[in-house]
């Protein structure tokens, strides 16, 4: 048995339970490509990932928001994202499990990116939701469902837009449409299971708090049959609520934001990100949200730590072991994000994690 101790309390995690971990932005730009180059024009971002993936190995599925097409080269960052296949490789070894492509910048290489990326994604193995090939694929394939230790999860992706681009027939992208979000919930709840979960690329970049919009949309995923939402896009944290079911004793999750996971912004609160974990356990045959907690990372770039590339690192970390100018830059972006979340957080607290 794994303990994970947190602020909100003891997860214990046994073969009636799940374990969920969400992750935030996965970004890929200029500054990262070329701290990722080898001298042999390869591409390497192990040490990425290394302060974290620890925590990886203690849940049973680890999700995050691919930000970037796999387009193949020429490699390039902001505005158009185009990243290496070792970053996929990277992201599969330091433990990721899902990963989300219906946001923004899925159609930045247009056809061909989106194509490549799903293939890529499936020379992986790598479960995906969010963007596909042709109208068959996606029927055939969506709502995504992964089965774990008998627990049956479904997975719904959508985004606001592509950047004013346009998906080229017969490639289909995942837009928040009430009416084709509602046969897709119908569908979902057809499949029979034990937790759905929205995952919606939302909201206005760089505003800490939810807008009137997506909390109405929480709320109609919700009563819709959703039973948790997961947010991106703002690139910045909003907060967590945790809602008591009105009709039966479950409780629903909404992330409006978990911010940037990994990437090279660096204007306030942009740097950072949070996890979320969710314990989801079978009670008298239906499963319960039994426990959750956020916890904060905080991304180090090569100009503040003198290290060859990007590395993420958990809140909970020894502060020795970092350069000064990194211990200032973190500790201003966990002070700020703890401000924002202990205001305006609703049913979870921070856990910690080495």
């Amino acid at each position: 048995m794994v303990i994970w101790l947190s602020a909100a309390g003891v997860f214990a995690k046994g073969a009636d339970s799940l374990s969920l971990l969400f992750i935030g932005d996965l970004m890929q730009h200029q500054a990262q490509l070329d701290a990722a180059r080898m001298p042999d024009e390869s591409y390497d971002y192990t040490d990425c990932f290394r302060w974290v993936s620890p925590e990886f190995a203690k849940a049973d599925l680890v999700i995050g928001n691919l930000e970037v097409p796999l387009g193949g080269k020429p490699y390039t960052g902001y505005p158009a994202f185009s990243a290496p296949d070792s970053y996929l490789k990277s992201l599969r070894q330091a433990g990721v499990d899902v990963l989300l492509t219906a946001n923004n910048h899925c159609l930045d290489r247009g056809k061909m990116g989106l194509e490549r990326t799903i293939c890529l994604l499936d020379s992986f193995r790598v479960p995906h939701v969010g963007t596909y090939r042709t109208r068959q694929e996606r029927l055939d394939f969506y709502p995504l469902l992964v089965e774990r230790k008998g627990f049956r999860v479904v997975f719904l992706n959508y985004t606001y837009g592509t950047n004013g681009l346009r998906p080229v027939t017969p490639n289909v992208v995942n837009y928040i449409d009430r009416d084709q979000m509602r046969l897709d919930i119908l569908k979902a709840r057809l499949m029979k299971p034990d937790v759905l979960i929205a995952c919606m690329h939302w909201g206005v970049e760089y505003q800490s708090l939810p807008r009137t919009e997506e909390r109405a949309l929480g709320d109609w995923l919700l009563k819709m049959g959703v039973d948790h939402v997961i947010g991106a896009h703002p690139h910045v944290i909003q907060p967590v609520e945790v809602r008591e079911d009105s009709l039966s004793p479950a409780r629903h999750l909404i992330a409006y934001s978990l911010g940037n996971f990994l990437s090279n912004m660096s204007s306030s609160q942009t740097d950072g990100g949070m996890v979320v974990r969710m314990l989801l356990r079978r009670v008298e045959g239906k499963t319960r949200l039994a426990d959750c907690a956020y916890g904060l990372v905080w991304t180090s770039r090569p100009v503040l730590s003198g290290k060859r590339n990007f590395q993420v690192y958990p809140a909970g970390m020894d502060m020795k072991k970092l350069h000064v100018s990194e211990r200032q830059r973190m500790k201003a972006y966990l002070e700020g994000a703890r401000k924002l979340l202990g205001k305006y957080c609703k049913g979870i607290e921070e856990y910690f994690f080495e």
